[in-house]
């Protein structure tokens, strides 16, 4: 990445005000998580070539409502660990609000 994206890139952050604090994943979560979302890619490559060779259209609506519902799981289990560590962990150092205002805020987006 050239010096000047990066720098614009940092600028943006800085902005945005503090960095969040980050809760690191165990490697073992992480590694379920990367197969998760290997599995999700493989489902969407698979819905692309449905397409290419004009199957039946139920049968690609079936298709991305088990994507749709892969994504879904693996959003709940993203939440959870945001709310059991992240949040919790900004309760503890007294940004509390903001960390569950940013909270419902991504859980409104879930409710659409």
């Amino acid at each position: 990445m050239p010096r000047a994206e990066a720098a614009t890139r940092a600028a943006r952050r800085a902005a945005k005000g503090p960095a969040h604090p980050r809760v690191p994943r165990a490697a073992a979560g992480k590694a379920a998580l990367t197969r998760r979302l290997n599995r999700v890619e493989g489902q969407v490559r698979g819905i692309g070539r449905m397409v290419e060779e004009d199957r039946y259209c139920v049968d690609i609506l079936t298709q991305i409502s088990a994507v749709q519902s892969a994504l879904d799981a693996l959003a709940r289990e993203l939440l959870e660990h945001h709310l059991h560590g992240c949040v919790q962990h900004a309760v503890r150092s007294g940004d509390g609000d903001r960390a569950i205002a940013e909270a419902l805020a991504v859980i409104r987006k879930f409710g659409r």
